[in-house]
């Protein structure tokens, strides 16, 4: 439904500054976000039709991007509920040893956030590792959260996750551009967690015996073993990367067969399922990854509503103009877009969804490629989203048993990572590529 109309960028600015406050107040961020774009469709000169047939058009727009992220639920339910995730986290550590210990927690968030885990969940499913590994080598829990968020916000960036897929759609790319498009980054990214960590593993507040022995007693749950867990992510893994890599060989069999997230992320997940042996479960499983999704769900309707008043407005022209009178380059504006969404959300996911929705026509006006903003936007919002107003700082810091003290120190070197990852993105994809 197109809107004739053209809204004064006063309305638009006015709008979203509404429901960035409505979101700090803690109203739901989907209430906030609808009445942000009711408001200022309003106040930028619609009427009572005009504004419905705004919030319309911009639901409309991000259906694509629901329909996806309600696929992914079936693949993230699989991974979370079953054990696989928190076995492969278990492996990994078991592997490089305590000798390595920043290193192998790093990884191990860093690749069970990438296989489709929510970071929240994966910080929570390494935590219990990290605090016995750290009790045995004296370690301090600033540190060991230092490497798993860090670690997490890389594979965040490399992961067929709602913030992902947002940031595909929100650019008209294939969720697995946006991914590999990330990699580097993300290696860097996750290069210093593992300094930042290093150096800081004495410093700061102990694992106690305590904690170590409430750890001993939670952790009787029987997993399953690493080669039926790998099922599920190495499924999708490859049939998500047979388009890339045969565009990257010249075979146009491969590079044709453009097969969707949408399908991939269920078939991977409902396989993953029958080899785990957990056939009956798989409902279970469905119905768990697609409440985990729900908020992310109505967060993006709530974004599509304030991108379609924004994109209805005179707002991305001004943008585009002041970026270039200022004499700032374009490119820019993508990840400082990515950095102040997720920040004023304090997530990543919302971030991502809120820049791609509301800006990805203005960066796009700059002249910057689809996947140059995709990528930029996406690392930009790992920069400050993890700040007191969100649930992953206090996710985290309960999973840790940090004080709050402690954990305000680890959001500095969180930041640390993303805005390395940031320029590395804004390096590789705003001036060599």
């Amino acid at each position: 439904m197109a809107t004739a109309i053209e809204i004064s960028w006063i309305g638009a600015l006015i709008g979203l500054a509404l429901a960035i406050i409505l979101i700090l107040l803690k109203l739901a961020p989907t209430y906030s976000l609808i009445l942000g774009a009711i408001v200022g469709a309003f106040i930028g000169g619609a009427d009572f039709a005009e504004a419905v047939g705004i919030l319309i058009s911009g639901t409309q727009s991000v259906m694509g991007t629901v329909v996806r992220i309600i696929a992914a639920g079936v693949f993230a339910g699989v991974m979370m509920e079953s054990g696989a995730a928190e076995t492969i986290a278990k492996v990994i550590v078991d592997k490089l040893g305590g000798t390595k210990a920043m290193l192998s927690l790093a990884l191990a968030t860093m690749i069970i956030t990438a296989v489709g885990v929510f970071i929240p969940v994966a910080v929570l499913i390494v935590a219990p590792i990290a605090l016995s590994v750290g009790h045995k080598m004296g370690y301090s829990k600033v540190a060991m959260l230092v490497a798993l968020s860090g670690g997490g916000k890389a594979g965040n960036i490399i992961s067929p996750n709602p913030n992902t897929i947002a940031a595909a759609g929100g650019f008209k790319l294939d969720v697995n551009q946006v991914m590999i498009g990330g990699l580097v980054p993300a290696l860097f990214g996750v290069a210093v967690a593992v300094i930042l960590a290093s150096v800081m593993k004495y410093k700061g507040t102990k694992v106690t015996d305590a904690e170590v022995a409430e750890l001993e007693k939670a952790n009787a749950a029987q997993l399953p073993a690493l080669s039926k867990a790998l099922v599920a992510p190495l499924i999708a893994i490859v049939l998500l990367m047979i388009s890339p890599i045969g565009s990257m060989l010249g075979i146009d069999a491969l590079a044709s067969l453009k097969i969707d997230s949408l399908f991939i992320l269920p078939f991977a997940g409902i396989i993953g399922t029958l080899a785990l042996g957990k056939r009956t479960k798989i409902l279970d499983y469905c119905g768990a990854g697609l409440n985990r999704m729900t908020p992310t769900i109505l967060i993006i309707i709530g974004a599509g509503a304030i991108g379609g008043l924004i994109t209805a407005s005179t707002l991305p022209a001004q943008v585009v103009a002041l970026v270039e009178s200022s004499g700032i380059s374009g490119t820019f504006l993508a990840p400082i877009a990515g950095v102040l969404m997720a920040a004023a959300t304090a997530s990543t996911s919302t971030g991502v969804i809120l820049a791609t929705g509301s800006f990805s026509h203005a960066i796009l006006n700059t002249g910057v490629a689809p996947l140059s903003a995709a990528v930029m936007t996406h690392a930009g919002a790992t920069v400050i989203d993890h700040l007191p107003h969100g649930t992953y700082f206090h996710v985290t810091r309960g999973a840790m048993n940090m004080s709050m003290k402690d954990r305000m120190k680890v959001a500095l070197y969180e930041s640390m990572v993303g805005l390395t990852m940031t320029i590395v993105a804004v390096v590789l994809y705003g001036f060599m590529i």
